[in-house]
């Protein structure tokens, strides 16, 4: 008989690995910020230098964490780099990071109390507390008819608001025999596509989706929903879901949830209301206008890992009626049944989202939570939305540069006075420099560049650098102009 072999890592090797895995991770936050933020591989670099065949004999950790500095890194683009002011964060902290580490190594499949009652149960518990935290409705905590539970990402939430959208308006009948071509969903010109994406999924069809009007600051104009609504009933056809936005991604454009609230009530259609990255703002008492309205919508969500230090993947999704969302996704083949269940008194989270498995999110946003405690996260939100007006009033004390849209909370829109291709030039010199990186969008068909301070550890410091950089480079792209 072959001698027996055991290839895994052993106790004691986990732990020197994974002390050295834990230094290496605590030495890169304290270089990253002298990383160059953008990657500057070119496309199929990174390929190139892996070997074209997998190793037929495992190779020691030690080689894997050479391959992870000299391969991997230079393909990464910093996200965690205080100097990271595109699009919209993925931050991080040190707890959240612990928190994922602890969820792995526990593994836990929480598709079921059952299989994880401490998953399940923790994760309503910390849901309930982000609602106190957010003060939203009551009805979205888990004591009443609604409740949370943690997606992946506010796409997979507005997906699932959707599909309940759509079988509460047919009686469920869609369920078990398809769309018929009639269903509707409103969002604005600025909403984000991950809701074009959803009723693509949901077999609605794009063509099915109305892009509905903005006012001046880019918000949804009500009055514009109203009569596309309209519009659409009397063409015989059946409107069922609204998506409002509060802090949309081009302009962090805030939708006036009261009024679209009240037409949504009014007309029998399901509001979602996506706070992606915004909603985090109203753990301080002072930002939680933007929520006004809330109590007429149907279903919210948030990213905690936009904006609340707690690291990819973590979306709070809320429902004021769970049954309608649970009658909507929930499938129970023979493998799955439990008394548990069969008893009615446990939550079963598989049957609030489109997968069957789960991964124990929860305790990285519990760590979170318990680490910094409500008064450290409102600390650090205010700083965040303190340090971007300051930068919006240095663009606006700029003669050479101009605000492009209000600045609400922490994305700053601004531009050149030069025009266009001035600002995508502009773009192109700074993101190259490696020193910053910021996205761009387009707002009244004008080419705008964004600035949003969200990361985990910018500083004053790094936003006034982020500003001197911005106009030394416009400076020296003027005198190149002439």
């Amino acid at each position: 008989m072959e001698p027996k072999k055991d290839y895994h890592m052993t106790p004691e090797a986990f732990r020197l690995y994974g002390r050295a895995l834990v230094d290496w991770i605590a030495d890169y936050y304290e270089r990253v910020e002298d990383l160059p933020v953008l990657s500057r591989v070119k496309p199929g670099e990174i390929r190139e230098r892996l070997p074209k065949d997998p190793p037929e004999q495992g190779e020691p950790f030690e080689k894997i964490m050479k391959d992870l500095d000299e391969v991997i890194l230079p393909g990464i683009t910093h996200w965690q780099s205080p100097n990271f002011f595109a699009y919209f964060p993925a931050n991080a902290s040190g707890p959240s990071i612990l928190g994922e580490l602890l969820s792995a190594g526990l593994g836990v499949q929480g598709m079921l109390w059952s299989t994880s009652p401490a998953c399940t149960e923790l994760e309503t518990h910390v849901l309930d507390w982000m609602a106190d935290m957010l003060a939203l409705p009551r009805k979205f905590r888990s004591d009443g008819a609604g409740g949370g539970v943690i997606q992946d990402t506010a796409s997979s939430a507005s997906l699932c608001a959707l599909l309940s959208a759509r079988e509460r308006i047919t009686g469920y009948r869609t369920n078990e025999r398809g769309c018929d071509g009639r269903l509707t969903a409103y969002v604005s010109t600025q909403t984000h596509s991950s809701v074009e994406k959803a009723v693509k999924i949901a077999g609605m069809g794009r063509e099915q989706l109305r892009a509905v009007a903005v006012d001046e600051t880019f918000a949804m104009d009500p009055k514009a929903l109203g009569e596309a609504i309209g519009r659409d009933r009397d063409a015989g056809l059946v409107p069922c879901f609204v998506c409002a936005t509060v802090g949309t991604t081009s302009s962090n454009a805030l939708d006036p949830l009261r009024e679209i609230g009240r037409i949504c009530r009014d007309e029998g259609l399901w509001l979602h209301v996506d706070g992606a990255m915004s909603g985090t703002a109203a753990l301080c008492p002072e930002f939680r206008h933007i929520l006004d309205g809330l109590e007429l919508a149907d279903s919210f969500c948030f990213n905690p890992h936009k904006w609340m230090f707690t690291n990819f993947d973590c979306d709070c999704f809320y429902v004021a009626d769970r049954e309608v969302l649970i009658r909507t996704l929930s499938i129970l083949p023979e493998y799955l049944k439990n008394k548990a269940t069969e008893s009615g008194a446990v939550i079963d989270y598989r049957d609030w989202h489109v997968p069957l498995g789960r991964r124990f999110r929860a305790l990285k946003l519990w760590f979170v939570i318990r680490h910094y405690g409500v008064e450290g996260l409102r600390y650090h939100i205010r700083r965040h939305v303190a340090m971007a007006r300051e930068f919006a009033g240095w663009v606006e004390a700029a003669e050479d540069f101009e605000l492009a849209a209000p600045v609400p909370l922490n994305l700053v829109c601004f531009r050149h006075l030069a025009g266009d291709e001035f600002n995508r030039m502009l773009l192109d010199r700074l993101n190259e420099s490696g020193s910053l990186f910021l996205t761009h969008t387009t707002l009244d068909d004008r080419f705008v560049l964004r600035l949003c301070v969200a990361q985990t550890r910018t500083e004053e410091r790094h936003v006034e650098e982020a500003w001197r950089l911005i106009r030394e480079t416009a400076r020296e792209l003027a005198a190149e102009e002439k």
